[in-house]
């Protein structure tokens, strides 16, 4: 998904929505492809939320990276909060820090204001659904790995957090320090 950075922005050029784009997208989808019976496009698709159409509505999934950085406007916040609603799931991932988490969860709040953020536990259908995932574990990118660490900045414990319908099901996963 394609947003507006804001002022903490690390790639002031392009902005923050494509961090290892497009190489992540495409192995991303060849491993759902070979580990699971989901019928995936072979070629990724950027959804932006800034253009006036409905695009995102054909999706029922999308990714979202480096949010500790967008600065969705209302009319984002508006959009994102509909398809949400309607049935989208959106998962979010790559962000660590207080400072990180602060940025994403001010649009959170103004995309849901009465829908709190929770931990997600272990016994959650959304960890056993194709294989039965008991343990949650970091896994390092290159920048961490050069350090020889398993983490960023800001702690070492991963959150996997979301928010959820009236249902009970999960509308926005979030990976929060997970590597």
């Amino acid at each position: 998904m394609r947003y507006p950075s804001g002022r903490y922005a690390r790639w002031s050029r392009r902005g923050s929505w494509p961090t290892d784009f497009p190489k992540a997208d495409r192995q991303f989808v060849q491993g759902v492809r070979r580990l699971t019976r989901i019928h995936a496009r072979s070629a990724e698709q950027v959804v932006d939320l800034d253009l006036d159409d409905d695009e995102i509505y054909y999706w029922p999934w999308v990714y979202a990276v480096e949010v500790g950085h967008w600065d969705l406007t209302d009319r984002q916040c508006n959009k994102i909060r509909e398809y949400l609603t309607r049935g989208g799931f959106l998962m979010v991932d790559d962000y660590h820090g207080d400072r990180e988490w602060e940025v994403f969860t001010a649009s959170m709040s103004r995309i849901f204001p009465d829908r709190p953020i929770v931990e997600i536990e272990n016994k959650d259908m959304i960890f056993h659904v194709l294989y039965d995932l008991d343990e949650r574990i970091q896994v390092p990118g290159t920048a961490a790995l050069g350090r020889g660490v398993t983490y960023e900045y800001g702690g070492i414990t991963p959150h996997w957090r979301g928010i959820f319908d009236d249902k009970g099901r999960i509308m926005v996963a979030m990976c929060f320090k997970s590597g």
